[in-house]
């Protein structure tokens, strides 16, 4: 994966905050959409575009589209920062390979330590039973 590639993919598009802004709150757009067609990707391998359509399933739209939105900062350029950060991790994340989960074997020195527990419990109970005439 090429971030420099990826970045130059992606599409912006500033919207305008919602919310309470005062006298700016009609002329400024500051918020920043992001999307990333992840199937017309030329910097994404054919095997990364099936991982990541795979993992990130319920983050993309019908045509395969990742949507990010950010207005945290009062600057666009801030919140471009933020969305294109935010994206990159996204994608690094998904695309690290799983590890491998290695199967164990249990101690023996733990399957004593049970079956003396065991033991022990069971005589604490013999000793509560009433004695036998």
């Amino acid at each position: 994966m090429e971030k420099e590639k990826i970045i130059s993919e992606l599409n912006f598009k500033p919207v305008r905050s919602s919310g309470s802004g005062g006298q700016n709150v009609n002329k400024v757009s500051s918020k920043v959409v992001l999307s990333f067609d992840i199937l017309h990707s030329k910097a994404l391998t054919e095997e990364e575009i099936q991982i990541l359509k795979f993992k990130l399933a319920s983050r993309l739209t019908l045509d395969f589209v990742l949507i990010l939105n950010c207005d945290e900062d009062r600057s666009q350029l801030k919140n471009k920062e933020i969305v294109t950060k935010r994206f990159l991790k996204i994608i690094d994340e998904n695309l690290k390979p799983l590890k491998v989960r290695k199967a164990t074997k249990i101690p023996k020195s733990a399957i004593r330590k049970r079956i003396k527990d065991k033991k022990n419990a069971s005589e604490i109970k013999k000793t509560r039973r009433k004695p036998e005439l």
